[in-house]
């Protein structure tokens, strides 16, 4: 006796549920999608917005000068966003290599209600006490209300004359408020291993020197040289 084929049965359409069921998961892999689009827009967003600073914490588009001294090196954010007329010409200086070779000059104590902190101030002297001029001349005051003189900033040096500064420059070794809005803050040491050599130098002991006929106090008995300063970022 052959074998006999049994009726094929009727294929139909699935189910009800199983369309429903099938519905269902693909309305969740829809918004498994959009969510995961919106997760990798996100991110990219936050890394553009990161990207307005560096990984010294600086803004970007500021350069950073790295000032090489014989007791370390120091690295400062320069405000060109804040104080173009003072960056300009302190980044002119460096290019010019204006500063290589000068010293820190004067490690001074400015404020008798916080016998701890300091100044300490360069870029206008050798250690034989030969004057450097700039040869870029004088630049006029620049101050803004929120450029203060905080613990690690730099700022400008000058005469009794506002519009005075040249090439001559100071960092702070903690705040030195009394001195906001009469001088140009124009940047800020950018990390801690800087701020340590900032410190050591304000540290060192200090006496008079006569410099070209004239007596000069607070000058390093062991002199801090400038060796270079270079720019990041420019």
């Amino acid at each position: 006796m052959s074998p006999t084929e049994k009726p094929r049965k009727r294929v139909g359409n699935p189910p009800q549920k199983l369309q429903k069921a099938s519905q269902k998961w693909m309305y969740i892999a829809l918004v498994l999608i959009v969510v995961a689009i919106a997760i990798v827009a996100f991110v990219i967003l936050q890394n553009s917005s990161s990207n307005t600073q560096n990984n010294n914490g600086t803004a970007a588009g500021n350069p950073v000068a790295i000032i090489d001294t014989t007791m370390g090196i120091i690295k400062v954010e320069l405000y060109k966003d804040k104080a173009p007329i003072t960056t300009a010409n302190f980044i002119k200086l460096i290019n010019d290599g204006f500063f290589s070779g000068l010293v820190f000059h004067r490690v001074a104590n400015l404020d008798q209600n916080a016998p701890t902190t300091h100044i300490i101030q360069g870029g206008g002297f050798y250690a034989n006490g030969t004057y450097k001029t700039s040869p870029f001349g004088t630049i006029n005051l620049e101050t803004k209300p929120d450029l203060l003189h905080d613990d690690g900033t730099i700022a400008m040096a000058r005469t009794t004359d506002e519009n005075s500064a040249t090439s001559q420059f100071y960092i702070c070794d903690g705040p030195q408020h009394f001195l906001d809005g009469n001088y140009a803050v124009f940047g800020k040491v950018t990390d801690d291993a800087s701020m340590a050599v900032v410190r050591e130098i304000a540290n060192v002991q200090t006496g008079t020197r006569t410099v070209q006929g004239q007596s000069m106090s607070d000058w390093p008995d062991t002199d801090v040289v400038i060796n270079s300063i270079t720019l990041q970022n420019q």
